[in-house]
């Protein structure tokens, strides 16, 4: 029997080499022979880009979309009528659904942008002056039943057939699905950062990368912007004592082209009646003692409106070019990041000042007690004591 079993396990072993030696020898394939052979299924993995393309679900908080999101690449088909104004703010694509539940729908249009600040542009460019805010995503205003609002690279404009006490919830809900750009994608308009924040009106701030998406509500005629050397421009309404002013602020690459463009723009608001071409609507409403240009850096500034010309010159004074600003629209929300950092400054301080506590309170006791000991003719410190009381236990 042990003879028997040495056998077998030698045969095993033998084979097993033999079938190893077979795997490892190269094999010239043969045309015919793969014609031939089983076909073999191989799984191409979904790029992560086409996986997120559709940002609006099957369904949520009830509502159900009769049809899968369609997802379409033209900005003509997200929105024909504004097509050219989604391009200068960098569209990439859109998400379009119709849900419903029970007798209600729901129409949304997911618009998806390269990055935060053509997002940010395209929902200032959707969302009116006067539209009442409300608290969905990192920023939304309603007009009615529609609510626009938008979040990292994505804007969402929804119509509701009917709104209900929960529908800023829903919303919410669908906000918190969208995704969040990272890097410099996820970076705000630094040109925002310039906008003084006193007497600042919500809700009227307008970002504009092209002629389209600045003329809905500019001052200025787009032709003089000069959105051919890569300006971006930003207006907002401001509610001054004597009357209500616009604030426009342009950003040039370079401060030379602010400079050459300064001048443009100051001899145009000098020719009045005469400018060509004819001024704007919005121009012509000002009180034309008022109207200022002035530039700071890289920076245009051009304040309008019907206040009077000191509070708009103290307005334009207000803006002041500088290099280190950034800005986060949308609220004053901290990240996670800035909250740690604080936590940690925090922590910092309080040893900092236990430690000068101690120390101060060190010096105190001590420094009182060495003077009271010099005072009484003593040395300051007990080591140099020469007294001291001694017990004999010796017998």
């Amino acid at each position: 029997m042990r003879w028997l079993a040495v056998l077998a396990c030698s045969a095993a072993l033998t084979g097993g080499a033999a079938t190893a030696a077979a795997q490892a020898s190269p094999v010239k394939s043969d045309p015919s022979a793969a014609s031939k052979a089983a076909p073999v299924h191989v799984e191409v993995p979904i790029p992560a880009a086409v996986r997120e393309k559709s940002l609006l679900p099957a369904a949520f908080d009830g509502w159900v979309a009769a049809h899968p999101p369609a997802i379409v690449t033209d900005p003509a088909q997200a929105d024909s009528a504004n097509a050219a104004a989604l391009k200068e703010y960098g569209f990439d694509d859109a998400v379009m659904a119709t849900y419903s539940r029970d007798r209600d729908t729901l129409t949304v249009l997911a618009l998806r942008f390269d990055d935060l600040t053509g997002a940010f542009g395209a929902y200032s460019f959707y969302r009116k002056n006067g539209w009442p805010i409300v608290d969905v995503g990192t920023g939304g205003a309603s007009d009615h039943n529609r609510v626009v609002f938008w979040k990292g690279s994505t804007v969402v404009d929804a119509t509701f057939s009917r709104v209900g006490p929960m529908s800023a919830g829903e919303l919410r809900n669908l906000a918190r699905r969208l995704p969040v750009p990272l890097g410099n994608k996820a970076l705000a308009p630094p040109v925002l950062a310039y906008l003084p924040k006193a007497s600042l009106q919500k809700g009227t701030m307008h970002y504009a990368l092209g002629p389209a998406g600045y003329s809905a509500e500019g001052v200025l005629p787009a032709g003089l912007i000069g959105f051919d050397m890569d300006a971006e421009v930003v207006t907002a309404n401001y509610a001054l004592i004597s009357g209500p002013a616009v604030l426009t602020i342009i950003n040039y690459p370079t401060p030379q082209m602010a400079k050459a463009q300064e001048a443009r723009i100051r001899d145009y608001l000098k020719a009045g009646t005469n400018a060509q071409p004819p001024r704007t609507q919005a121009l012509v409403d000002s009180n034309q003692t008022a109207l200022e240009v002035r530039r700071s850096g890289p920076l245009v500034v051009v304040v309008s409106g019907d206040a009077i010309q000191s509070e708009s010159h103290r307005l334009i004074e207000m803006v002041h070019y500088d290099p280190n600003l950034t800005a986060i629209p949308g609220g004053t929300r901290e990240s996670e990041v800035s909250k740690t950092g604080q936590f940690l400054l925090g922590i910092a301080t309080l040893i900092l000042i236990g430690s000068a506590a101690a120390i101060l309170l060190g010096l105190f006791l001590g420094g009182g007690r060495a003077l009271y000991r010099i005072a009484r003719g003593k040395p300051a410190s007990s080591v140099y004591e020469t007294e001291f009381i001694r017990l004999n236990l010796r017998k």
